[in-house]
């Protein structure tokens, strides 16, 4: 959905702040400027759907968010229990937010598990809404409680709503001829309806949602929207709900333009189908499903009327293979992976930088080692793209900074891919891909000019006078070799993955050439054009904080808080991991100190030692969830104080 708004305005993502006021007739309003709401309970009530509808209206209602679904593993985890609990917590606001927000101002609960799961995040003052229907004696034990919290007295310091959303689902549907069980199914939309009457959301987009979403099943689709209606009525003329809130559009946090909500997988997909279109090339996708990668397959595969193809391998092994030959063809070439992909992807990749050919690799990183924890978050896979490969085989790195920043990060990718012909990794992870707030959409003439020129015949001349062509004949300027597509007449050369003799391709052992190539390999990656680190640091700091990829939100939630505090901060973010920006050292050695949070155990930070000799201090987490803020800025305040 999209929406209209106005000129940019740095805001400080603050706390809760309310006026009140009593339109005649009507309950209180209180008027906020942001709300963090957390939908939980088991992975087979509907919480990610349920979350994703109220993001949606609350972008088509023009606030700014940020969200974070947190979901199991398992396809059905057994229900009722602590492994099965699914959530999605969305924080929106009337001003510029850069994260999904440390902690609930509002729990829902659907059953004991999702409430002790979650309990702990929950500040005390906050709403807890319960299903009352779920917190049986069997659902209490199953989590562990001795008694229900609900009538112990632990849950006194919070602001409880007790709410039978099972039974008044079922009695809201009653003429529907559903069984009870089918009925049940319909509770996440009456606890969406609640919410919505709450926070005075838009209803519109939800119902036309469900009646295409069940649309060869329009009884089922009419029983969801009741369940809604119900759910937005119950909030109306119940006594328990007095007080409903509002939140302004952020009318003040954007350049103009048309806006979207977008996750960023989506932002992917599209970044790489622009890509095409701007370097006039087919896209293809050779890839192999795996988590939190998959959607990037899922959507790519809805836009062959853009010239993309997608080929679903059988292994990751067939996915990239398929997508190099593709790049030999002359496409745009993508694979998609997630960190076990990318080690089992490898040997293709290091066959990449040995023909030289433009190859767009997505690691949507994910909590490792092996399969690890495929549906939580970790950057752990830098050190994995930057020398994960046999032999010297230099690749660049690129690392989005946000959802929508993963549509820019496409583009760049594909630019240094097609430019000087070598492969790429992207970095994003499962934050940033399942993570969504909005998105300019950008006009096409913003859009760089990606487009390539091929070899269209002799590009060299030998001692006798013969024309021929030479496939590693590079150009001066980028040490990139020419893009020669099979069946252009004169142009027979070539590939494969053992050495090759520079300038000609032929099969060459001999040392001294090796050692040529390779050092020219290397070369080619350190001479790419990227732009200089920019750097935040308005009052002349002493601290460095640096960051990569989806550490940008609460890295700059946190600043935000120190400075508004009294304190002096610098700030610098990188987006190319390989080259690093050439005044990347000169702007390390200006600061007495460097903090590098990271959700890994320090890779950048080794990075940056290792090259810079400089004493970067990490600041690690590795638990399968983003930083918060609050956390983020204690740990820079005493490296300020430090």
């Amino acid at each position: 959905m999209t929406s209209q708004v106005s000129s940019p305005a740095e805001q400080a993502d603050g706390a809760v702040v309310g006026e009140q006021r009593k339109p005649a007739g009507v309950k209180d309003v209180h008027r906020l400027d942001r709300v963090i709401i957390r939908f939980a309970g088991d992975s087979g009530d509907g919480m990610q759907l349920t979350g994703d509808r109220f993001t949606s209206e609350t972008a088509s209602f023009g606030n700014d968010l940020s969200t974070l679904p947190n979901f199991p593993a398992e396809i059905r985890a057994p229900a009722g229990t602590l492994p099965g609990v699914s959530s999605f917590q969305l924080h929106f606001a009337d001003h510029d937010i850069l994260t999904p927000g440390d902690a609930p101002n509002v729990l829902v609960a659907m059953n004991p598990a999702a409430l002790k799961a979650n309990i702990a995040d929950v500040p005390r003052g906050a709403e807890i809404i319960v299903n009352t229907d779920e917190f049986t004696k069997r659902a209490l034990q199953k989590v562990g409680y001795a008694a229900s919290p609900l009538d112990d007295g632990s849950l006194d310091g919070y602001s409880l709503h007790r709410v039978p959303l099972t039974t008044l689902t079922v009695e809201a549907l009653k003429d529907f001829g559903l069984t009870r069980k089918e009925a049940e199914r319909s509770k996440n939309m009456f606890a969406l309806g609640l919410l919505s009457w709450m926070y005075h959301r838009p209803t519109e987009g939800t119902e036309k949602f469900l009646k295409s979403k069940f649309a060869k099943k329009p009884e089922i689709a009419a029983a969801n929207i009741a369940a809604f209606r119900a759910g937005w009525n119950f909030g109306e003329t119940t006594e328990d709900f007095a007080v409903s809130y509002e939140v302004a559009p952020a009318t003040t946090a954007f350049p103009t333009g048309t806006y979207r909500n977008i996750s960023g997988n989506l932002a992917l997909s599209y970044g790489l189908v622009a890509a095409s279109r701007q370097a006039d090339l087919p896209l293809f996708l050779g890839s192999y499903p795996i988590t939190p990668a998959s959607d990037i397959l899922h959507e790519l595969s809805r836009h062959k009327n853009f010239g993309v193809r997608t080929f679903q391998a059988e292994d990751e092994i067939a996915g990239i293979g398929a997508a190099l030959g593709a790049a030999f063809g002359g496409s745009l070439a993508v694979t998609t992976t997630s960190g076990p992909g990318v080690a089992l992807k490898s040997e293709t990749i290091g066959l990449a930088v040995s023909m030289e050919l433009p190859l767009l690799v997505l690691d949507i990183q994910r909590g490792g080692p092996s399969t690890g924890l495929p549906t939580k978050t970790e950057q752990a896979d830098l050190l994995q793209a930057m020398f994960g490969r046999n032999g010297e085989a230099p690749v660049p790195i690129v690392a989005p900074c946000t959802p929508a920043d993963c549509f820019d990060a496409a583009i760049e990718a594909a630019r240094i891919a097609l430019t000087y012909r070598t492969p790429v990794m992207l970095l994003s992870d499962g934050y940033l891909a399942n993570g969504s707030e909005p998105w300019r959409v950008p006009d096409i003439d913003e859009l760089p000019d990606l487009t390539v020129q091929f070899a269209q015949g002799p590009n060299h001349t030998l001692d006798d006078g013969t024309e021929v062509f030479w496939p590693y004949k590079r150009d001066p300027q980028t040490l990139a070799r020419p893009w020669a597509i099979p069946g252009t007449p004169g142009l027979e050369h070539r590939l494969g993955g053992i050495e090759k003799q520079d300038g000609t391709g032929n099969i060459s052992y001999d040392p001294a050439n090796h050692d040529f190539m390779v050092r020219t390999r290397q070369a080619k990656i350190d001479g790419i054009d990227v732009p200089d680190l920019e750097v935040d640091d308005p009052h002349g700091a002493r601290t460095l904080v640096l960051g990569w990829g989806s550490t940008f939100g609460p890295i700059t939630a946190a600043v935000r808080r120190l400075r508004a505090s009294g304190e002096s901060i610098a700030q610098a973010h990188l987006r190319h991991l390989n080259p690093f920006p050439r005044n990347l050292g000169a702007v390390l050695k200006r600061y007495d100190r460097v903090v590098i949070p990271e959700m890994n155990l320090g890779q950048l930070a080794t990075l940056v030692r290792a090259k810079y000799l400089v004493d970067a201090h990490s600041y690690n987490q590795v638990n399968g969830m983003p930083f918060k803020a609050e956390q983020l800025a204690t740990a820079l305040k005493e490296a300020i104080d430090g």
